[in-house]
């Protein structure tokens, strides 16, 4: 048999395992954005501890690493200045005619579904540096954007 239809393994055709991607630029977050990577860190290395089989466990430290990464890297961001939106705001605005809420918080924290917008989010970037009653531009859209209020996000 030739060598070129040997195969010592199966091992030697996996595809490699790369690290979790990490988002590019700062990586703010507001208090309750640290404790939830904290939290999720502690619970997967508590998994990872637990886990008996080996390709499991790898699975787990791979994504234990990201989360150790963000934990490090993580800044809490400055308490933005009254009436003026920035990440830990709860901003109050009406587009196209309809009012919404959203929370601007941290790229892990973001929840798009629940109106948490992560600051790097192209809505965000627009309303963040706004004042209470201010109209911003948006998606091409002269004063597409009415602030209507600002507030810290409760906790």
């Amino acid at each position: 048999m030739s060598v070129a239809f040997r195969r010592e393994s199966d091992e030697e055709h996996k595809e490699p395992k790369f690290e979790l991607p990490l988002p590019p630029g700062p990586n703010m977050v507001t208090a309750r954005g640290l404790a939830l990577i904290e939290a999720r860190a502690a619970a997967l290395e508590a998994a990872v501890a637990a886990e008996s089989g080996d390709e499991a466990r790898e699975v787990l430290k791979r994504e234990l690493r990201y989360w150790n990464t963000r934990r490090t890297t993580a800044q809490i961001a400055p308490e933005p200045e009254p009436g003026v939106v920035g990440i830990g705001s709860r901003v109050r605005v009406r587009m196209n005619g309809k009012d919404r809420v959203i929370d601007l918080v941290g790229h892990d924290e973001a929840d798009p579904a629940a109106d948490r917008l992560s600051f790097q989010a192209p809505l965000a970037r627009a309303l963040i540096g706004a004042e209470e009653g201010e109209k911003v531009d948006f998606g091409g859209r002269a004063q597409a954007i009415e602030i209507i209020g600002i507030e810290t996000i409760p906790d």
